[in-house]
Parts: structure tokens; sequence; C-alpha cells
């Protein structure tokens, strides 16, 4: 069983829908967690989660935190050495995501409300980031908060981009195309 699977076991997805969703759990489908926002679906998480490989004690930035379900998946995979930082642009979603992970005392995860700035520049870089709503273009923003040798995955409209930074001016992309995310707000 890979990581990935075994944080699915360990961090339950009903335990991050809301009360009258959670019969829905086990749907492979995104679930509407309020606010135009959704708990996304769990094989396009799981597959974005194996895209951004986290490491043991990595220091990974959570992008649309949502509901805190792929920030707990993330604090799984990180560690006790590892650091996640959940920025949301929604205030009730922030909250929502942050009860969730205490109540399943998910440890070593912080939660930031961004208004409109991208990302969470006070505490780059970051070796990951997972980006959980789809842009209209690269945001530059997030690229700069990567760490040289770090990776970012991001929906841009209907594709999933994995990209690693080489250094300050080159990256290397791949490019995985047929997905459906809410827009990044």
């Amino acid at each position: 069983m890979s990581k990935v699977d075994e944080a699915f076991k360990a961090v339950p997805r009903i335990n991050f829908l809301r009360p009258k969703n959670r019969d829905q759990h086990e749907l492979d489908v995104p679930i509407p967690i309020g606010y135009g926002q959704t708990n996304s679906q769990p094989s396009t998480v799981r597959q974005m989660l194996l895209w951004l490989d986290p490491q043991a004690g990595d220091k990974v930035l959570d992008v649309g935190s949502g509901s805190g379900w792929t920030t707990g998946l993330l604090a799984y995979l990180v560690g006790p050495t590892g650091t996640i930082y959940a920025v949301e642009k929604i205030l009730e979603l922030v909250k929502f995501g942050e009860e969730n992970c205490k109540q399943m005392s998910i440890p070593y995860v912080r939660f930031f409300e961004t208004g409109d700035a991208y990302g969470l520049p006070d505490f780059a870089p970051y070796d990951r980031i997972l980006v959980s709503a789809a842009a209209i273009k690269l945001p530059t923003a997030l690229l700069e908060q990567l760490k040289i040798g770090g990776r970012i995955v991001i929906p841009i409209k209907n594709s999933i981009l994995v990209i690693d930074k080489i250094n300050e001016d080159s990256y290397e992309t791949r490019e995985y195309p047929g997905f459906v995310f809410v827009p990044l707000v």
C-alpha cells in the first residue's frame, strides 16, 4: 500500500464533509462544502498527492484548503517533522477546515485567511505547494514561493500541471489534461 493510500485510511473524508453530505463520503465525486467550493473528488486528490510526492519533514503550502481534508492528508504524509500551511480566501472555510483538523487531532497544521493574496509569502519558501482549485493562468506569485528543487501541483483550466523548480529562472513542467475544478477565487 502506498503512503498516499495509508493517508486516505488515516484521514477519512467523511470527517471533512458537512453533516448533510456525510452519507456521500464514499462517492468518487466532488461534494459541496458551501460558498461555491467542494471537497474534491478522491481519485483526483489521490493522483495529485502522488504527483506532489511530499516527503517526511517537508514544508507544504495547501492553497484552497477548503474543508481541511487535503491539509490533513498532507500532514499525515509529511509527518511530525513537517509543517502544513493551509490557506483559504473564505474565512468561514478557514474556520471549517481548522475545526475539522482539530477534531481529528491533526497536528503541525496552520490555517490562514489570505484575502486577495496568492499563497503565503511570509513563510516561503516551500518544498511543495498543492493547489486545489483551477486558475486561468499560472500565478507567478506561487512559483516565487517555491524553493529550488521544490514542486507545485496546480490545476490550470482543465489540466493539472506538475512543475519542478530547477533554479530561480528554470522550471520543468508536465501537463495532465482532462480535469475539472472549481475556480481559484
